[in-house]
């Protein structure tokens, strides 16, 4: 099929781009994750605007997992239709990824770290993208049920027979990944990023665990990349909040984002953090994001948008990515932990 899509000249003129730890791989600053808004709920018409606009402004990094949606899947087969059409002339400037560890579907083998499940899964991945291969395929979790030699052998798997290029491990403490980079040089795998939370009012991986390491010694010393998601808090990092809950918001929704995370102690930090950004001329979500990137240790900000418009703005972050010294200590006063973490029981504290 011929595509009507013509990709912008200019997508590689102003997204710096940050190389992945020890690995070859360049990804752009701020990649687009398509969790929480390519599924049933929203307008095809506007999946594609994001994606292409995305594309346009030189985002590379598209992010997805077997579960994304809702339904289950949908996620995969909105982007793999996109593969198929206006982006079939450039897949190779692209970095698709994709991830198995939740449910997924009944059964023993349909969630967690076995063989059987990841192998499984990604290959459902591939179908649904009407791909033969992803560029980076993650454990999603780390599931303590299960060997960490057989996850990372699945992830060896992978790649060895060349369904993904690179592998990965998301939301995995420090402890469990030094143990994971363990297992995978055991078994001849790099392990070249790690996909962990991180925000303003979700500092995790900064923290040392039972260790005495945090997750970003560990990634530094053992020169895997990361990839941190959320780095808004699912949008409580804007100036969205401020003035009660809108309607049509991800918390109105009960989803992920749950109104209980809109104390008035969170919101206390979140209007302070935001008369910081405007003494730098930027919005929460830019001071945010370019907050993120301030240490070398992170490879690229993985970010959501509902519209062009606020991926736009997003975007606006790159515009002043520097922080003074003052800056920091001033910001470092009201970005404390939020209690935000929804994934920390199943994965980061394990």
């Amino acid at each position: 099929m011929t595509s009507l899509y013509q990709a912008a000249d200019s997508r590689y003129d102003t997204m710096p781009m940050r190389r992945s730890g020890r690995s070859g791989l360049d990804l752009p600053l701020i990649s687009l994750g398509l969790w929480q808004n390519f599924g049933d709920s929203t307008p095809a018409q506007t999946q594609r605007e994001i994606v292409l606009g995305a594309f346009d402004r030189g985002i590379t990094q598209f992010d997805l997992a077997n579960n994304y949606g809702p339904p289950r899947g949908r996620a995969e087969e909105v982007f793999g239709r996109l593969l198929a059409t206006d982006l079939a002339p450039y897949r190779d400037e692209l970095v698709v990824t994709t991830k198995a560890g939740y449910r997924m579907w009944p059964g023993p083998y349909g969630e967690g770290g076995s063989r059987k499940y990841l192998l499984s899964s990604l290959d459902a991945s591939l179908r649904r993208m009407g791909v033969d291969a992803v560029d980076i395929f993650y454990s999603h979790r780390f599931d303590p049920t299960t060997p960490l030699h057989e996850t990372m052998g699945a992830l060896k798997t992978a790649v060895d027979s060349g369904r993904a290029h690179y592998a990965g491990i998301s939301s995995y403490s420090a402890t469990r990944t030094r143990e994971a980079v363990a297992a995978a040089a055991e078994v001849g795998l790099d392990l070249v990023v790690h996909q962990p939370s991180y925000s303003l009012i979700n500092r995790w991986i900064e923290d040392p665990d039972d260790s005495g390491e945090s997750l970003l010694d560990v990634l530094g010393e053992v020169g895997m990349g990361a990839v941190v998601f959320s780095p808004l808090a699912q949008g409580m990092l804007t100036d969205r909040y401020l003035s009660g809950v809108p309607e049509e918001s991800r918390a109105a929704k009960d989803g992920p984002l749950r109104t209980s995370f809109l104390t008035e102690e969170n919101l206390r930090r979140i209007r302070a953090l935001t008369d910081l950004a405007d003494d730098r001329g930027q919005t929460l979500a830019q001071m945010a994001v370019a907050w993120v990137l301030r240490d070398p240790r992170i490879t690229t900000a993985l970010v959501g948008a509902s519209s062009v418009a606020q991926l736009d703005d997003t975007l606006g972050a790159l515009a002043h990515l520097e922080f003074g010294a003052d800056e920091l200590a001033a910001i470092d006063r009201h970005a404390q932990e939020g209690g935000v973490n929804i994934w920390a029981d199943r994965s980061s504290d394990l």
